[in-house]
């Protein structure tokens, strides 16, 4: 049988617990083999500066410790220039040619795909998976839904990247929020303490 190889790309700038559930619901609705984490390097649609790949490499090496099915690739920080989907699904096709390849995005990214380079090609080799809050019926360009996806229950777990780190700035507690490896890694690196929440 094919092996079911799920992608889960982002900044992970930090990692925190809505990641970690949302790669859990993949695991179990897609019935998926493993869950390949992408962190990326030069991210072409943030605006924003991002914390060092080196950290945020290291975050997720923690986070996902003794997990047998989440898996590090952090081929994309290793990439010169711009971070693009495309590439890394080009990339992983070749390494896993019989593999059903499913992208793990959220609703957001699900209603501008149509604006990613080469969103067609990724559609070509694998499967969207999407996010959707409860109640909420996801949305994206009319040619994105033509292709086959599927729609992931979202844990119900309002976390955020960019609040964790507003926290860290203003010296509240993250305790709830990242695995406590996680917290104690970015307490000890001094991370995002001069952010400005952005």
């Amino acid at each position: 049988m094919a092996e079911r190889l799920g992608l889960f790309g982002g900044s992970f700038d930090p990692v925190h617990r809505a990641h970690l559930a949302l790669a859990e619901a993949a695991l179990d609705a897609l019935a998926l083999d493993r869950v390949l984490w992408l962190p990326a390097g030069q991210p072409w649609q943030k605006a924003r500066a991002m914390t060092p790949a080196a950290d945020r490499v290291a975050m997720l090496r923690l986070a996902l410790a003794g997990q047998p099915r989440f898996v590090l690739d952090p081929r994309e920080t290793e990439r010169c220039g711009p971070s693009y989907t495309l590439d890394t699904v080009r990339e992983l096709r070749a390494e896993h040619p019989a593999a059903r390849l499913f992208l793990l995005i959220g609703q957001d990214q699900f209603a501008g795909f149509h604006t990613w380079k080469g969103w067609r090609e990724i559609l070509q080799q694998l499967e969207l998976a999407v996010a959707a809050r409860p109640g909420v019926e996801p949305g994206a360009d009319p040619q994105v839904l033509q292709h086959r996806w599927h729609r992931l229950p979202l844990p119900p777990l309002a976390i955020s990247s960019t609040a964790i780190r507003a926290r860290v700035a203003a010296g509240e507690p993250i305790d709830d929020l990242v695995p406590p490896e996680v917290a104690r890694y970015i307490d000890r690196q001094g991370l995002y303490r001069a952010a400005s929440g952005s």
